[in-house]
């Protein structure tokens, strides 16, 4: 398999801004701070109680997490995956928090290697490491 790399940028409709936040709907909004603070080191940006909603740094430039409570059961397929240097470690140390993958390290050959879990509200996430 070849990996393709734009040699130009894209055209797009509208202009972007510099950053972009995942929105990630959990059940339990402070059990979810907690979970995302220990499971990948992202600290608090700001919270709004009122609101049960708050956006997490991570080491992404410009890539924020945010969280929001909701009442409803349903999760949709989106699905956050994060490049880390060492998937091994990473997944090692998600495992000691409890978390069960949903398989094996996975690889890509040439490429990527990708693993797979779900928060404590079921939503899928994964960490990549690029070969």
């Amino acid at each position: 398999m070849s990996r393709q790399t734009a040699t130009a940028p894209a055209t797009t409709p509208f202009a972007f801004g510099d950053q972009v936040t995942v929105a990630i709907n959990v059940s339990d909004f402070e059990r979810a701070i907690a979970w995302y603070r220990e499971a990948f080191g992202f600290e608090l940006i700001y919270k709004l109680d009122d609101w049960k909603w708050c956006e997490l740094w991570t080491p992404i430039e410009g890539v924020n997490v945010g969280l929001g409570q909701t009442d409803d059961a349903t999760h949709g397929g989106m699905s956050a995956t994060f490049v880390v240097a060492d998937i091994e470690a990473a997944k090692a140390h998600i495992e000691s928090m409890g978390v069960v993958f949903d398989d094996d390290i996975h690889e890509v050959a040439g490429m990527v290697k990708l693993a797979f879990f779900r928060d404590p509200d079921g939503n899928a996430l994964g960490i990549a490491e690029h070969i």
